[in-house]
């Protein structure tokens, strides 16, 4: 058993803890730790909910983001607003989180590792069919890859494969960049102007986890809306053709 410790270019080359053939590095112990915040966190706050109308503070404050989340994804969604809030909260909430932790020193963010976030666009990925096949059936999702004749499935797969390439480069760059930057500032210039830039990168994370979370919604409600509007559309026309018939 040994620490291996190494100069930082990616989180992922930070070996923390090495065992035999098993590494633990900077990135899984961060991304660990971010998701042992949440669980403990989400676990304290709702193990004593209330319907009262005086309600605890992070109560509250839970309720709060919550209702944010459900009134973003309502915009976007028809209806079902419920069913994706597990998924999109909870990859807001774990890029957010992440992002924020960076002010404390030695938290590398996990989102500044490639293989981070090319696991959470992934997830999207595979989000994505599971939603629009739960709503409108396999067959009804698969024929809009045909549409509107079978010459065009290879770009509808190119389409999904280089928006998953696109979510994972760019929360990737954003915030693997801004930290760069801060660290040669740190080095080259005096406290103050680095410590602006930290604040400032704190906003840039948290926009970084909204824009990631928005534009899963946005692709999940565009696979979804797209084959509900053609179901609809073919059930329709399958009752038109069903009153002509009986008349």
């Amino acid at each position: 058993m040994e620490i291996v410790q190494i100069s930082q270019i990616s989180p992922d080359q930070v070996i923390i803890w090495t065992w035999g053939f098993i590494k633990i590095n900077a990135t899984i112990l961060y991304t660990w730790l971010v998701m042992a915040i949440l669980v403990v966190g989400s676990w304290l706050i709702t193990r004593k909910l209330s319907t009262d109308i005086n309600v605890s503070r992070w109560q509250h404050f839970l309720e709060v983001v919550i209702s944010t989340i459900r009134g973003e994804i309502s915009e976007m969604a028809k209806e079902g607003a419920d069913d994706y809030v597990p998924l999109i909260g909870t990859l807001f909430l774990f890029i957010g989180l992440s992002n924020i932790m960076v002010v404390i020193p030695g938290f590398v963010a996990p989102t500044s590792s490639i293989t981070t976030t090319a696991a959470l666009a992934t997830c999207v990925f595979v989000a994505v069919p599971l939603y629009g096949i739960s709503k409108n059936g396999i067959l009804h999702y698969l024929k809009e890859y045909f549409q509107p004749n079978f010459i065009f499935f290879p770009f509808h797969v190119m389409g999904e494969i280089s928006r998953t390439l696109a979510l994972t480069v760019r929360l990737f760059g954003n915030i693997m960049s801004h930290e760069k930057v801060v660290g040669i500032l740190l080095a080259v210039t005096p406290l103050l102007f680095p410590i602006i830039m930290q604040a400032l990168g704190l906003l840039i994370g948290i926009i970084q986890a909204y824009i990631f979370a928005i534009l899963s919604m946005v692709y999940i409600a565009s696979a979804t809306s797209t084959h509900e509007e053609g179901h609809k559309h073919e059930e329709l026309k399958q009752t038109e053709v069903s009153e002509g018939v009986a008349s």
